[in-house]
């Protein structure tokens, strides 16, 4: 009995001394750790969730130490740098403004190894968002595959369903948008046989006919007016091709669309031949943060798919009435991208006013498989327009949203492995000037991002929870009660 207690205490004197194998006498290189993701010099929000990372190369074990500029100090040790998160969103909230040091020593074959340290910058900017709302969808182009919408609670690792197509088996949810990022008013589109575009307004939801035959398509594209008495949309009669060359996958475009604003308490479709051309489509209307301009992209209408590659979008602009419901006389183009040989798509107005965020690229709008594809940012008051090359790439930047305080901003991207979008952030300070982006956080990302074989994208930030009701939604669009709709 004696000699069981006795090896029983040696177990666990092994075990305690393994789970607190710090470093000993550990070798000096002088270079930066090779870590996944990259965090090394990022800026972030206080209240984010912990940015933990692995080892790129091997790694018996890992002791990470991060200290703050005006005190505080946090340590994981283990396979990875897994931080406890209510230490973590302390040592952020005490260093707000100023830098972390991260000091990240190794293990390999019974040696340690130092690192030279780098910093984290925590931003003097709030993020004043509960989360993120995204699509998540399985890879490939026949058939509406597994995919849904989900959001995250930025400040932890917890992802919650909004709506996955399980539950509506062969049927697309396309994209969504809530108002300014506040879900009390929220909006998506159903494709397939039981399409509807629903939209959900504090708490109450109506499913519409998804098409308008006046229109000659579908509400697609949604973005909110302000005052939330209004919802933009364009009408996208879309297709999809395949290319033959290795590098390029798939293309979109549209045999046509149009643009209009719907009023949800009548039900009316507020439309104008401005915005509906027989030669042009317009497409993917915005409003600005005082809701009297309405922003939208148009291309010449080309033969497809022959001449796909012509098809190329300026981004325009008329005026909006929100007492009367009305748009002005003239369209104004504000951007243009066809004389610069490139084709503009995605335009998001920052809501402070400055900026209008897009995408530019060679062609089309579809963004997501040109590798190409880089974020512009367009200054209202100057006029002027240049590439953000503190967030592009070499690979496909596109789909990207503000937060409401207009200093945060999240996007997708392929520049990990050239195969799945996945969310960055960024922040912007108050001379347009962006930080270096993030990789959302996750508990053990290599493991979560090696292992989860989606595409991320549609993103946009939201101030709280998204509440719906998946089980009851799910039988809305299965027994097809739609509520028609009127063009005015």
């Amino acid at each position: 009995m004696k000699i069981v207690k006795f090896v029983f205490v040696l177990l666990l004197l092994s075990g305690f001394c393994a789970c607190t194998d710090r470093p000993s006498d550990p070798k000096q290189v002088a270079e930066k750790p090779d870590i996944y993701p990259d965090y090394i010099d990022v800026t972030v929000p206080v209240g984010i969730a912990p940015l933990n990372f692995n080892m790129k190369g091997d790694c018996e074990r890992m002791d990470v130490t991060v200290k703050g500029q005006k005190g505080g100090e946090i340590n994981a040790n283990g396979n990875y740098a897994d931080f406890d998160t209510d230490e973590w969103h302390e040592l952020l909230e005490q260093n707000k403004g100023q830098d972390l040091t991260v000091t990240v020593c190794v293990k390999n074959d019974g040696q340690w190894t130092q690192y030279q340290d780098f910093n984290i910058h925590v931003s003097p900017y709030d993020l004043d968002e509960w989360g993120l709302t995204y699509r998540r969808i399985a890879p490939g182009y026949e058939v509406f595959s597994h995919m849904g919408i989900y959001q995250r609670d930025l400040s932890s690792f917890d992802e919650y369903e909004v709506l996955d197509n399980s539950r509506v088996p062969g049927q697309c949810l396309n994209c969504h948008a809530s108002n300014r990022t506040d879900p009390e008013q929220f909006v998506f589109h159903v494709r397939g046989q039981h399409g509807a575009t629903m939209i959900q307004q504090h708490g109450q939801r109506e499913w519409l006919q998804a098409k308008n035959d006046l229109l000659g398509g579908s509400m697609v594209y949604p973005y909110w007016h302000p005052s939330g008495k209004y919802c933009a949309f364009s009408t996208n009669q879309t297709r999809q091709g395949f290319h033959v060359v290795a590098d390029e996958r798939i293309e979109v475009f549209d045999l046509s669309s149009d643009v209009f604003v719907y009023h949800p308490d009548t039900h009316e479709m507020l439309t104008d031949s401005l915005l509906s051309t027989p030669d042009w489509s317009e497409n993917s209307p915005v409003f600005s943060p005082d809701g009297k301009t309405l922003y939208y992209m148009t291309c010449r209408q080309q033969e497809y798919p022959t001449h796909f590659k012509d098809e190329q979008y300026n981004l325009c602009k008329i005026s909006f009435d929100p007492e009367t419901g009305r748009y002005g006389s003239q369209v104004d183009t504000i951007f243009n991208a066809v004389k610069m040989g490139k084709s503009l798509t995605w335009p998001r107005p920052s809501y402070d006013g400055k900026y209008i965020l897009f995408t530019l690229m060679d062609y089309g709008y579809f963004s997501v498989w040109h590798k190409e594809a880089d974020q512009w940012l367009l200054d209202l008051n100057t006029g002027e327009a240049r590439p953000i090359d503190e967030i592009n790439s070499s690979d496909a930047d596109s789909y990207h949203n503000w937060n409401v305080n207009s200093h945060w901003v999240v996007f997708t991207s392929r520049r990990e492995n050239g195969l799945y979008t996945q969310l960055f952030l960024a922040s912007v300070d108050e001379q347009g000037h962006f930080s270096k982006p993030f990789l959302l956080p996750q508990r053990n990302p290599k493991e979560y991002y090696s292992e989860t074989l989606y595409s991320f994208n549609t993103p946009d930030f939201t101030k709280a929870k998204v509440d719906f009701d998946a089980r009851s939604a799910a039988r809305e669009i299965l027994n097809d009660e739609r509520v028609q709709t009127k063009v005015k």
